[in-house]
């Protein structure tokens, strides 16, 4: 071989070399860009980066409001879009908002699902039943459950102790002992058989029904305005036993509340796995004692419900 051939030979094998090694980089910074794009958001703790928009909506009174804003906080702080939209109504007015699709998501109570909106006849045993019970009938409907909370907020009907004891009652059977007493509930109550039906159903009960709006019912009842009225066992006025009494339900007509995000199906699908996870988490700590502080801190001590959201989910350590 010549010196000249030799040369030649030489330059050639540097740039095949340097053609495959230029390659082997390019390929793997494809690799590793395609690799950071997509684990970046996990990386970061924002999974819900690049996932569609999500609406969630809440009922008409303080638990809800609470309830709202923990999902939402909880969802925005791993990078979720979710707008809230408020205040919307009681259940058959929020469950038309979900049908219709003007909202993709709000807390429930498992037990309002199978009676009020389902019209279930029978009543569920148990919690677990209850929440069985309403899942299928979500599902159904193109939506599903995820899990539900370890409390429930059940209805339940409140007086004073000092109108029981003048009337010998310490349930709601022994309301017809008093007939004609003045019974405070929102207006919808009038037509539930977790409400007023199932009281002159179940107890033969009879009685004035006086509409309230929610946050009217204990003013009402302190005034003597009303007898009784329809609470709800988490509200923050309950802790006072010496100024509230709560009149057990023997026959079970207010049934299991346990509260259960529900969602659209096809949304759930869109927004990954780490969407239930993050949803499931907030439920899970959802006791009532738990509910019941939080309540009270916006009924009694006035305090804000993102207030009060934000620092249960901080104190939690979901935010």
């Amino acid at each position: 071989m010549t010196r000249r051939t030799w040369y030649r030979a030489m330059v050639a094998l540097f740039a095949v070399a340097l053609a495959i090694g230029l390659a082997a980089c390019g390929s793997s910074s494809n690799k590793s860009e395609e690799s950071s794009t997509g684990s970046t958001s996990a990386v970061s703790g924002q999974p819900g980066k690049g996932k569609p928009a999500i609406t969630l909506g809440s009922k008409n009174f303080t638990e809800e409001y609470i309830l709202g804003q923990l999902y939402l906080q909880a969802l925005k702080a791993k990078g979720y879009s979710v707008s809230l939209k408020n205040n919307i109504g009681s259940s058959e007015i929020t469950d038309k908002a979900l049908t219709t699709g003007k909202i993709d998501m709000y807390p429930e109570y498992t037990g309002v699902i199978v009676g009020e909106l389902a019209h279930e006849n029978g009543r569920p045993k148990s919690a677990d039943e209850t929440y069985t019970k309403a899942k299928a009938f979500e599902e159904k409907r193109g939506f599903t459950l995820l899990d539900k909370s370890p409390g429930q907020d059940a209805d339940v009907n409140v007086t004073t102790p000092s109108y029981a004891q003048k009337n010998g009652i310490k349930t709601t059977a022994d309301l017809k002992k008093v007939p004609g007493f003045k019974f405070g509930a929102p207006p919808e109550n009038k037509t539930r058989f977790q409400g007023a039906v199932g009281m002159k159903q179940v107890y033969g009960l009879n009685f004035k029904f006086v509409p309230l709006a929610i946050g009217l019912r204990y003013q009402a009842l302190d005034s003597g305005k009303v007898d009784v009225i329809a609470g709800f066992t988490t509200e923050g006025q309950l802790v006072d036993k010496k100024k509230y009494l709560l009149l057990p339900d023997p026959q079970g007509i207010f049934g299991f509340q346990n509260i259960t995000p529900v969602i659209n199906k096809k949304k759930l699908a869109a927004m990954g796995p780490e969407f239930q996870t993050i949803v499931n988490g907030v439920t899970s700590k959802l006791t009532d004692e738990a509910l019941q502080k939080m309540n009270g801190a916006v009924d009694i001590d006035k305090q804000k419900p993102a207030d009060v959201a934000k620092k249960f989910l901080q104190a939690n350590g979901l935010l």
